[in-house]
């Protein structure tokens, strides 16, 4: 045995020990997981990283580390992120829009996830009880970093950086809401909207509001259908991934119709499964089958039960079918139809 292969023994070994000490099960998915973890930290040490690029690494793992568990101890219910500028003032119809939206939807039980800043994120803090709201601040140098409703909060989570940040985010929420803001608020909606047109993140409903006589969205829209749709750098039914809501109360509206018979997807190898909390009906199954054959790499749609490998709400009736891992978009619109039978 070489010099090398006797060090990754060593070294194995010595990671399986560790995890004994803390407490884990080396037989477990979970401590699998976390060994790989330790061995890639531990590839760090011979790779020639220089310091910057090592404290990069570092504080990113920590900052998600940290936030999962923050998420894990305080999250009760559904989430939404609600995305806005930090300069809106609070006499503003957007502002006060916010505040309309954040309670209406605090009613149905969800939690609200902000930014933890001024304008609109302290607008979305103020219709909740505190305990439905988590904030997620970002280190600037030339803004308030927490609003006064959620400072010295235990779900207020700090973060230097901004894609360990999203990712927290979109992680954690069943529904996106945007109202009016700046190149964070755009940067925000464009991404969420390109991880669901392009499959990385679950769909969701994404949704747009502003206050009363507001044009912002009515523009971005303009600006979507005659730059984005015309040139053909999106396809039609893209479109469908956002809803511009005509009122606070529209928007929610829409949020609660979404998830009114549809609950979550996940993939199971190459199957896409679909669990709803009430049953389709073999006719209407047969209706999927023939207006949605384009998201079909083969087979058909069917009805099903837990498959092996699903472990989580396996009380619930499922869809399930070989998907081509693309056109997103008309998932969306499947979805809907489902909602709407």
């Amino acid at each position: 045995m070489n010099n090398r292969l006797k060090q990754d023994d060593e070294i194995q070994s010595v990671i399986q020990k560790l995890i004994v000490t803390a407490g884990g099960d080396p037989e477990t998915f979970e401590a699998e997981l976390v060994k790989q973890i330790i061995e890639t930290a531990i590839k760090l040490l011979n790779e020639k990283h220089d310091l910057g690029q090592l404290k990069v690494i570092t504080r990113s793992i920590k900052e998600m580390r940290h936030a999962y568990n923050i998420f894990t101890q305080y999250k009760t219910g559904p989430c939404i992120s609600i995305f806005g500028s930090a300069r809106t003032p609070e006499d503003h119809p957007d502002y006060q829009a916010a505040k309309i939206f954040s309670t209406d939807l605090a009613k149905e039980g969800w939690m609200c996830i902000t930014g933890a800043a001024n304008g609109i994120m302290k607008a979305s803090a103020e219709g909740p009880q505190k305990e439905q709201s988590f904030g997620l601040s970002i280190r600037l140098p030339f803004e308030t970093p927490t609003n006064t409703l959620i400072e010295g909060d235990p779900k207020l989570i700090h973060f230097r950086f901004f894609f360990t940040r999203k990712l927290m985010f979109m992680s954690h929420s069943q529904a996106l809401a945007a109202f009016p803001g700046g190149f964070g608020t755009m940067d925000e909606v464009f991404e969420m909207l390109t991880l669901i047109q392009t499959g990385k993140s679950n769909i969701i409903p994404i949704v747009l509001i502003e206050g009363v006589d507001g044009t912002y969205w009515r523009d971005w829209q303009n600006y979507v259908k005659d730059h984005l749709l015309r040139n053909r750098w999106i396809s039609p039914e893209d479109e469908r991934l956002f809803f511009v809501a005509q009122s606070p109360q529209d928007g929610v509206k829409h949020i609660l119709k979404f998830y009114s018979r549809y609950h979550s997807n996940r993939y199971v190898k190459d199957t896409l499964v679909i669990r709803l909390l009430t049953a389709l009906t073999p006719e209407q199954i047969e209706l999927l089958n023939d207006k949605y054959k384009i998201l079909l790499a083969s087979g058909s749609i069917q009805a099903s039960s837990p498959l092996p490998g699903e472990n989580d709400h396996l009380e619930l009736p499922r869809l399930a079918f070989h998907h081509t891992r693309r056109d997103f978009a008309i998932l969306r619109m499947m979805i809907d139809e489902i909602n709407n039978f």
